[in-house]
Parts: structure tokens; C-alpha cells; sequence
């Protein structure tokens, strides 16, 4: 297969390897109802260090990524700023920055910019995930060939051409451009059309004749204060029954198309009058699979996503934001009800908007992931979801002014987690974030919410026939202590247990024979973060 060459590609081909892990630090302040561990998050980073924090929890687990990296067309400015060890990358670099139409070598540094990024997230892909990345004109050729070559050529899915304006532009071209490009691969051997919807759970028990149904959720995350007209007592007809509405997550709809609801059968009370009382959704309800075309003529248009976007954000101005139509219909399309969608470029934050929207429309439970390194990752980007979450006075969308429900934790990156600092106790990440971190290096594994000794062992985790432990705690004088360190008791309670184990700590006191002898592996930390930190990606 041909391989793509441009200047700084040797400099860049294993950068993704070398880039630090720095743990992820929730902002509450900034956040909206934050939740489990697994909530959805925003992160305000460099979109490359925030692909490398997440891979502890998240390698291989994301199911639909959607980027809208910068398009190179000159016109944008964008810098270069990952920080690269060689000389002459640096000073190639600082001699033409920011990139523009000027730069004759903005395509390499581009590449370059994106290259590493393409790496990191294949790895957080599901084996059976899709990523599609917009792009036009500028880079398409370049961007086809990266990726041939990152994620094979076997797993290109297609490549999507959407309109997006109806009238002429105003640039100088030789023909006036009205469409982009959405490129899709997939990290295996699968298509959009194997990407199936689970239907499993819709089942016909009572015959009904619309069909098979599940049940949905009758409740949002809403409080009886923010929507006092969704918050009122339901009586069962059939029992005379009734549930008072929980004022912390008060009802879906309003009382007279709940009654509308009632009516034709689409709420099931408890039988027993304990519970709370559930939506019955139709599988015809739910947009069926079907074999995407390659050419989108019908979606919103730049200039109805622009519109929409004031509306949320009234005094605010973001130029080029998607379409939440188009995004939604490609997450649909590379996703199911349940699946984690990732945006590392993520803007004004549609990609979020269209998650909770389709949640919203189908009952589904999937979680977003945004990244965005500008400065308006908070009035911008979380300010848009946190509106859309909780209700748009005077929106023209019903459901956008009533508001889509949901939480997410925001979040910044905390300081490397490297040898040095932790040798000098200047930076000893706590125990969870060093826990996910080694897990990952040393055995490949991503877990999600917090890692924490199960025992005084320190057991954080089981995967297979395998336990993992860990002997930490953030205090350096704890860490140059005898109570750090694996002995012979805490070991052959270890080996009592029965299973193979995998034990760091700051140092043993017993040979590595001995502890094989008794089926442990021991791995000293700090020095294991340096062994195992760029190669365990």
C-alpha cells in the first residue's frame, strides 16, 4: 500500500507514545448536576494530552468519535504548539507560526498535527466503533491517506458529501463550493449497515397491536423548581391509584398530553401501586437501520445551525458550527442507545447537543465526551449544553425550550504523572488515577469509576485469572516507609488466594524468584511509570 511522506512525519510517527499521562480534575463549579464517574464530561485541554488521559478509562470503549478538525484553509491562523523534543522540528515550528496561507508547508504541519491525535483515537475506538471526520477541500486527499494508514485502507466505511448552503459563496474560487466532507473508518472489518441497533429488549406481551414495545423512562432530570408544570400527581385510571411526582426528577410531559398518553395506552402503572409508573415506547417508534447514501442533500444547512446557535446562546457569536441534524443522524447511524460518543474538536459543543437530543427522542442513555483547548471551552462549549440541558426560554424547538435533561462533569488536566515528581513528592497523583494509570500500561485494560484497595492488601483490581495491587498512598513520607514496601506476609497472603498476581509497589523485601515461586509478579513504582509510560499505548 502507498504510504503517505511529509516533512516532520519521522519527529511525529511515535509522538503519540511519548505524550504524558496527566489525570483528569473535575471542575464543580463548572459542571451541571454532576454524576457517577461515568458521567458525561467536558474537558478543557489540548485535545492531544486529553486523548491521553482518557485512555485509562476509556481505550476501546468508544463506540461513535466525530471530529471537525481545522480545515488548513489558510485562512485560519491556527498554531502548531505540541511540544516535540528534536531541534529542528522546534525551530521548523517557531520560523513559520501561526499557520496561514502564507506557510507553503501548511499541509506537513497539519499532518503533523493531526497524525498523533488519528493514533490516539483509534485506540479509544470500540473494535466495532466508527469515526467520521469532516474535512473539505484543503486536506481531504491528505487526511484519505493518514488514515489509510492509521486505521487501514480495508476500513474505510465511505466517504459523505452534505450541502452545506444553498446559495454562491463569496470566495474566490473557480467554482462555488456548496458541499463538505465526512470520511468514515472503522477500526475493524465492520460496515454501518453491521452496526446494529439492539432490539432484543422489544418483545409483545400483551399483543398490542402497534407492536413490539419496551419500557421507557416517564421521568428527566428535572427539578420540581425548574419545571413546576411537569410536576403534579398521576392517578391511575384503571385503580385509582396515585403517584406523586418526585420533585427532584419530576415528570416527561405535561399533564394534558400525559393524559393524551394515558388514553391510548402508552403508560403502564405498577400493579401493585409501588414503583413509578413507565412509558410505553413502540419499536415502531424507533428509527430503523438502513444503508446510508453517500450524498446528504437534505440536512440543516450552515446557516440554520448558526441561527440555532444564537438562540442558545443569545449574546454569543461561533462561527462554522454544524448542524445538530447532521451530527445526529451520524451518530445514529455508528452508534446504539447505550454507547459513549467522543468529540476531541469540539467547538461549540453540537456534537453534545445532538446526543441529548436523540436520548431525548429514543429514551437512550448515551454519554458524550467533548474536548476543546480554546478559551471558550466554558462560555462557549459547556455554556451551550448547559443550556440546551436545562431549557431555552423562547426557543422555537418545543423540546429545546423545555430542555433536554442530562448532567456532565467538566474537567481540566491535572499535573503529569511521571518519575521525577514523584520521586521528589512534588506530584503524587492520589490513589485511584495512579491505580487506572498502571492498569492500563501494564496490562492494556481501561476501568471505568474509580479504582480503590478493596483490601489492606491493596487488591484494586480482577481481570481474568489475574489480580492487580497496589501499595500507595500520596504522602512521601509513607512512600520511603517500610509500610510501602511488599513483605513476606502481605505476599503469601496474596499467593493463599489462588490467583496469579501483579503487585506494585515502591520496593519488596523479598528476590523476585521467591515471589515468582509463588505465582507474583512485583513491579517497583516510580521507576514502572518510566518503563512502562510510552510503550503500554
Amino acid at each position: 500500500m502507498p504510504t503517505l511522506e511529509f516533512k516532520g512525519k519521522q519527529y511525529v510517527y511515535a509522538h503519540h507514545l511519548t505524550v504524558p499521562y496527566r489525570p483528569l480534575v473535575p471542575d464543580a463549579e463548572k459542571s451541571l448536576h454532576p454524576a457517577e464517574a461515568d458521567d458525561n464530561l467536558i474537558l478543557h485541554s489540548d485535545n492531544l494530552h486529553a486523548l491521553k488521559a482518557l485512555l485509562p478509562r476509556y481505550t476501546g470503549k468508544i463506540k461513535c468519535i466525530y471530529i471537525d478538525p481545522p480545515y488548513n484553509t489558510g485562512n485560519e491562523g491556527w498554531i502548531y504548539n505540541d511540544n516535540l523534543n528534536s531541534p529542528l522540528m522546534q525551530q521548523w515550528l517557531k520560523d513559520n507560526s501561526p499557520v496561514d496561507g502564507e506557510d507553503l508547508e501548511r499541509h506537513d504541519k497539519w499532518l503533523c498535527m493531526m497524525w498523533p491525535r488519528l493514533h490516539l483515537l483509534r485506540e479509544l475506538l470500540a473494535d466495532d466503533g466508527v469515526i467520521f471526520v469532516s474535512i473539505d477541500d484543503n486536506e481531504q486527499h491528505h487526511l484519505r491517506m493518514a488514515m489509510d494508514e492509521i486505521f487501514g485502507e480495508g476500513n474505510l466505511i465511505g466517504q459523505f458529501v452534505w450541502k452545506k448552503r444553498s446559495g454562491a459563496n463569496d470566495a474566490q474560487n473557480k467554482v462555488s463550493i456548496d458541499h463538505e466532507y465526512i470520511i468514515c473508518y472503522a477500526k475493524e472489518d465492520v460496515t454501518l449497515d453491521g452496526i446494529e441497533k439492539d432490539f432484543s429488549r422489544y418483545t409483545n406481551p400483551d399483543n398490542d397491536v402497534r407492536g413490539p414495545w419496551t419500557f421507557g423512562d416517564l421521568t428527566c432530570n428535572k427539578t420540581a423548581i425548574e419545571r413546576p408544570n411537569l410536576c403534579y400527581p398521576l392517578t391511575d385510571p384503571a385503580t385509582g391509584m396515585t403517584f406523586e411526582c418526585n420533585s427532584n426528577r419530576v415528570w416527561v410531559f405535561e399533564s394534558d398530553r400525559m393524559q393524551r398518553a394515558i388514553a391510548d395506552g402508552k403508560v403502564i402503572f405498577p400493579a401493585n401501586g409501588k414503583g413509578t409508573p413507565k412509558y410505553k415506547r413502540h419499536l415502531s417508534e424507533v428509527q430503523s437501520n438502513r444503508k446510508p447514501f453517500s450524498s446528504w442533500m437534505e440536512t440543516e444547512m450552515n446557516f440554520v445551525a448558526t441561527r440555532k446557535l444564537r438562540e442558545i446562546l443569545k449574546y454569543q457569536q461561533f462561527d462554522y458550527s454544524k448542524s445538530v441534524d447532521l451530527i445526529k443522524q451520524l451518530i445514529a447511524q455508528g452508534s446504539s442507545q447505550d454507547d459513549i460518543i467522543l468529540d476531541s474538536f469540539a467547538g461549540s459543543g453540537t456534537t453534545a447537543h445532538a446526543v441529548l437530543a436523540l436520548n431525548k427522542e429514543d429514551g437512550g442513555n448515551r454519554k458524550f465526551i467533548l474536548v476543546e483547548c480554546e478559551d471558550y471551552a466554558d462560555t462557549i462549549t459547556a455554556e451551550r449544553v448547559r443550556r440546551v440541558i436545562s431549557g431555552v426560554p423562547g426557543a422555537r424547538d418545543q423540546a429545546l425550550q423545555e430542555g433536554l435533561g442530562g448532567s456532565f462533569t467538566y474537567c481540566t488536566l491535572g499535573n503529569p504523572i511521571d518519575v521525577e515528581g514523584m520521586l521528589t513528592g512534588e506530584s503524587l497523583p492520589d490513589y485511584a488515577q495512579l491505580a487506572a494509570y498502571l492498569l492500563h500500561t501494564a496490562a492494556g485494560l481501561s476501568a471505568s469509576g474509580g479504582l480503590d484497595p478493596q483490601n489492606d492488601d491493596g487488591l484494586f483490581y480482577r481481570n481474568g485469572d489475574t489480580d492487580y495491587y497496589l501499595l500507595y498512598r500520596p504522602e512521601i513520607h509513607w512512600l520511603r516507609s517500610n509500610a510501602a514496601v511488599l513483605n513476606e506476609q502481605q505476599a503469601r497472603r496474596i499467593h493463599a488466594i489462588g490467583r496469579k498476581a501483579k503487585v506494585f509497589a515502591a520496593d519488596k523485601f523479598m528476590s523476585q524468584r521467591f515471589l515468582t515461586d509463588l505465582g507474583i509478579t512485583f513491579c517497583q513504582i516510580p521507576y514502572e511509570l518510566h518503563r512502562n509510560g510510552s510503550g503500554g499505548v
